[in-house]
């Protein structure tokens, strides 16, 4: 348990960036699992657009540290590795 006042400070501050960090990992994974969703469904369009979306939201999370950037670069080019075969 935090004894000192900037040890309590330094707490609330940890949680409340953990929260954020969460909220936007949470986010990244959904819009990861929509493509997946569209691609598993072999639904050109809906795959697209949900990638439209789903591409700039990971390079959001990596700019703001809560996943490291070649993993968001990895996720994104394999996504689009799976929507090229998809239309061919």
């Amino acid at each position: 348990m935090a004894n000192t006042s900037s040890a309590k400070k330094a707490t609330r501050k940890i949680a409340r960036r953990a929260a954020i960090n969460k909220n936007r990992r949470s986010r990244a994974r959904t819009y990861v699992r929509q493509v997946e969703e569209a691609l598993a469904a072999g639904d050109k369009a809906a795959a697209l657009e949900a990638f439209k979306t789903a591409e700039p939201e990971l390079m959001r999370a990596a700019t703001k540290g809560v996943i490291h950037k070649n993993t968001a670069s990895r996720k994104v080019s394999r996504l689009a590795h799976r929507l090229k075969v998809l239309s061919a």
